[in-house]
């Protein structure tokens, strides 16, 4: 690229944010260059389920699935608490469905539907059972050829065997392989294609789920001209005497680069998971930052929010939330997010008391408020032997794989009695006894008087309906020898970012617009203001104003 180059949209990082304005732009005729700090393309997106929240999406529509705004808006506004939606959140709504169809129209992005994913929320007004997400469809990553090195893979702590794992299907078959024919011969297959691929291309070429949404956008890059440049970490944004962001400075191992944009720079550099003064100042469970452990990825160091300020951005810190909170687990130090099998019959959370504290079975957000609002960070999820081999637990595996590691490692504790549990555990032991004896004894009878796990959609899809008794969230924890993992506060990204228009433009601190200043993705303040109404809300506006804001800085109408 040289000391110097030039494009008409810079864009800095390569999550959803990223690629889908980088995608947008080429495809309206704009030239475009992404850099990125890490070694490889697809930030935290790689990552991730690869879920967006898309509401009157296409997909649903084919399916017969079709309601007007106001179920939407109501919805909406009663997990907010808002009597009116802001401009930002409706212009999202009114173009994700226009999003979604350019994407299927124009790029490899392709997608399947969430007819069946409920909303978190389903006692509230206008909550749905489904229909209102989509996911990234697999995608054959062989089409990449040469340039398959520089995508991210899947996380290894959150892969099986190094395999992307979607949600809903592919992780049902996954979870019953042992116990169900189809399934086992589904798994067999994707085992199979795996290490055909590991034996051709050194990594799987089958994506899922979120490494498919990261490699269907950087595969569309590619095919459109966009120049991409891993191992550039941004400086500092370059401003014009009139106040206009006109490119950007980066560090590469070769030295200090600028690149110059006509038509502007989006940040979408994913937020500040790993930044702890920023932390520190945001998260109150994390006076020194370090308290709190983020499953982001670990490029993702504020680079862009401090950026957006120095030339006049605001970091919104009037959220409800800074975070997008998860219960997570520690593996040799990186964080595991516990998003699968809180739901499932068999376990409960336990305070240090050895007490419950919530519905397990909630959302990982509503899960972790539940925790703060207890005054402390961390807990135990509690299990016994036959859960854990027909789920597993945390980063453990169900069975056939082995626990011996992280028995030994310390990462899974096993005991024979809920007492001896209990003090391997550092919990109150009586506690625990008569909190799992009460438990169990309306489990019986599916039952939890005390949190109603299973009352909503949300609840019982998390659960397991094959599982033989009337409720698919609970089931009595009885069989010797029983499990328990730590579990501290930690997220999957974070809410608080510069504050943007509708448009995507990053505002000053008078609400103006920064001429040539766009924010996506975590860069960006939430548009659900630190809320979590349902899975994807972080995907689904990142793809939806990546798509707006390259029609803005191109000048053009969006469809």
């Amino acid at each position: 690229m040289g000391t110097q180059a030039g494009c008409d949209l810079l864009v800095v990082g390569s999550g959803a944010g990223g690629l889908s304005a980088a995608v947008t732009a080429a495809h309206l005729g704009l030239r475009v260059v992404v850099c990125d700090a890490a070694p490889r393309f697809g930030g935290t997106t790689a990552w991730s389920g690869g879920w967006m929240w898309m509401p009157r999406n296409p997909l649903a529509v084919a399916a017969g699935i079709v309601e007007g705004m106001e179920p939407v808006r109501a919805y909406l506004c009663h997990v907010l608490g808002v009597s009116e939606l802001s401009a930002e959140l409706q212009a999202y709504l009114a173009h994700a469905p226009a999003c979604v169809r350019f994407f299927q129209q124009r790029t490899a992005l392709q997608f399947v539907d969430g007819n069946t994913m409920p909303d978190f929320f389903g006692h509230a007004p206008g909550a749905r059972t489904g229909g209102r997400s989509v996911c990234a469809a697999p995608f054959d990553a062989r089409v990449l050829g040469s340039e398959l090195k520089r995508l991210e893979p899947p996380r290894n702590i959150l892969s099986f065997m190094g395999m992307s794992i979607a949600g809903g299907a592919d992780l049902r078959h996954f979870l019953r392989a042992t116990r169900a024919w189809d399934s086992f011969a589904y798994v067999a297959r994707r085992v199979w294609r795996h290490a055909a691929g590991m034996a051709l291309h050194g990594r799987g070429t089958q994506l899922m789920g979120g490494n498919a949404l990261a490699g269907a956008l950087f595969r569309s890059a590619l095919q459109m001209g966009v120049a991409c440049h891993e191992r550039h970490a941004l400086l500092r944004l370059v401003r014009h005497a009139d106040g206009r962001v006109a490119g950007a400075v980066f560090s590469t191992p070769q030295g200090e680069r600028t690149v110059h944009a006509q038509r502007g720079v989006v940040l979408a550099c994913g937020g500040f998971a790993h930044d702890a003064a920023r932390k520190a100042q945001l998260f109150a469970h994390a006076p020194t930052g370090a308290e709190h452990h983020s499953a982001g990825y670990s490029f993702n160091t504020g680079m862009g929010l401090r950026a957006g300020e120095a030339v006049g951005g605001v970091v919104d810190e009037d959220l409800a939330d800074a975070g997008a909170w998860a219960p997570v687990s520690l593996v040799q130090g990186a964080a595991f997010p516990h998003l699968v099998e809180r739901g499932k019959p068999g376990l409960i959370a336990v305070r240090a008391n050895g007490q419950r504290f919530v519905n397990e079975a909630i959302n990982y957000h509503a899960f972790m408020r539940a925790l703060f609002a207890t005054g402390e960070r961390g807990a135990w999820l509690v299990a016994d032997a036959r859960f854990a081999r027909r789920y597993g637990l945390g980063h453990v595996k169900p069975w056939p794989v082995p626990q011996g590691a992280a028995v030994r490692g310390g990462y899974l504790q096993r005991a024979g009695t809920v007492a001896e549990l209990a003090a391997q555990c550092g919990i109150d032991a009586q506690g625990l006894q008569a909190t799992v004896a009460a438990y169990n004894e309306a489990a019986q009878r599916g039952e939890d008087p005390q949190f109603q796990r299973g009352g909503t959609p949300y609840e019982r899809a998390a659960g397991d309906a094959e599982h033989g008794g009337p409720n698919p969230c609970v089931a009595p924890i009885g069989q010797a020898p029983f499990h328990a993992v730590r579990i501290t506060a930690g997220s999957l990204g974070t809410f608080a970012g510069l504050k943007a228009n509708a448009q995507g433009q990053a505002l000053d601190a008078q609400g103006l617009p920064i001429a040539g200043l766009y924010v996506n993705g975590n860069d960006r303040a939430s548009i659900m203001q630190g809320h979590y109404p349902s899975g994807g809300i972080t995907l689904g506006p990142a793809l939806t104003f990546g798509y707006l804001l390259a029609h803005h800085a191109a000048g053009r109408t969006p469809s």
